[in-house]
C-alpha cells in the first residue's frame, strides 16, 4: 500500500491590508513631493520667471562663468585624486591582510562624521597665515588658502570616501581567485590589475566617480571656509548662489541653482543605470 506524502504548501508572502499599504505609499509620495519635487519645481520656475533671455544672461555673466569654470576645475581635481586613492585603498583593504587595516577603514569613513565646516577650519589651521605651515608658505610665495589649491584640498577631503567605499565591498565579494589564476599563468601584477581587476570593478568605479563628482560640485561648507569669497576668483557655484540670493538677484541666483539641480537629476538617472549594471554583474558572478 503506497503511503501518501503530504506536500508542503508553497510559501505565501503575507502583505499588509490594502488600506495600510495605500496609507504608507501616500505618506512616502507626499514626503518626497514636499521635500524633493516641489523644491526642484520652485528652482526652475524662479530661474525662468523673467524669461529665457534673463536666464541666459545670468549664466553668461562673467562672474557666473568664473564660478562654473572653478567648480568644474575643482571637481576634476578632486575626482581624479579620489579615483586614484579609492582604487589603491580598496585594493589594499580587499586583497591583503595587514596591521592597521581596521584603522584605515575608519579613516576612510572619517569625512562622513566630520562637519564640512570643521574640515575647512582644519585646512585654515594648517595653511593659514597663523597656521602650522603658513609662515613657510608665505616665505616661499605659495598660496593655498583663498585659491584653487585650498578649495581643491577641502573638496577632496569631504569626497574621498565615495570611490573607496563603493569599491571595497565589491572587491571583497569578488575575492582573489581570478587574480591568482592570472598570476599563476605568468601575468605580471600590473597586467593582472589592468586586464582582470579593472574590468571586474569598472561599474563600481563609475558609480563611485559619479557620486564623488556630484558631491564635489555641490560642496558648500568646507569650500566656504577656505575660499575667501573673492568675487570672480574663488567663488564656486554653490557659493555664488548664496551671494546672489543675499543681494536680491533672485533670477541669477536660481539660474545658477538650476544648473546644480540639473546635475542632481542627471546624477539620479546615471546612478539608476549604473546600479542596474552592478546588479547584473553581481548576478553573473553568483551564477
Amino acid at each position: 500500500m503506497a503511503t501518501k506524502q503530504r506536500i508542503a504548501p508553497a510559501y505565501q508572502v503575507r502583505t499588509e491590508p490594502a488600506l495600510v499599504r495605500w496609507f504608507l505609499i501616500t505618506i512616502a509620495v507626499g514626503f518626497l513631493t514636499i521635500f524633493v519635487v516641489l523644491p526642484l519645481v520652485v528652482v526652475f520656475t524662479e530661474a525662468f520667471s523673467k524669461g529665457i533671455g534673463a536666464y541666459l544672461a545670468a549664466l553668461s555673466d562673467p562672474e557666473a562663468l568664473s564660478a562654473i569654470r572653478l567648480t568644474l576645475t575643482v571637481a576634476v581635481i578632486s575626482v581624479g585624486l579620489n579615483l586614484v586613492f579609492g582604487v589603491i585603498a580598496a585594493w589594499a583593504i580587499a586583497k591583503f591582510e595587514f596591521p592597521g587595516k581596521v584603522f584605515l577603514i575608519t579613516l576612510i569613513d572619517l569625512p562622513f562624521s566630520v562637519s564640512p565646516v570643521i574640515s575647512g577650519l582644519v585646512f585654515v589651521l594648517l595653511f593659514g597665515a597663523q597656521g602650522y605651515f603658513g609662515t613657510w608658505l608665505m616665505e616661499h610665495g605659495v598660496q593655498i588658502l583663498f585659491a584653487v589649491p585650498g578649495i581643491a584640498l577641502a573638496t577632496t577631503f569631504v569626497t574621498f570616501p565615495f570611490v573607496a567605499r563603493e569599491l571595497i565591498p565589491l572587491m571583497q565579494e569578488q575575492g582573489t581567485q581570478e587574480e591568482e589564476a592570472a598570476i599563476s599563468l605568468g601575468a605580471s601584477g600590473l597586467r593582472t590589475f589592468l586586464r582582470v581587476t579593472i574590468p571586474n570593478i569598472k561599474w563600481g568605479i563609475l558609480y563611485g566617480v559619479l557620486l564623488c563628482n556630484a558631491r564635489a560640485m555641490g560642496e558648500f561648507g568646507a569650500v566656504s571656509v577656505v575660499s575667501g569669497h573673492i568675487r570672480g576668483e574663488t567663488n564656486t557655484m554653490p557659493l555664488l548662489v548664496e551671494i546672489l540670493y543675499n543681494e536680491y538677484q533672485f533670477v541669477a541666483s536660481f539660474a545658477i541653482a538650476s544648473l546644480l539641480a540639473f546635475l542632481a537629476l542627471v546624477t539620479l538617472i546615471v546612478k539608476t543605470v549604473l546600479e542596474s549594471h552592478l546588479e547584473e554583474g553581481q548576478t553573473a558572478s553568483d551564477d
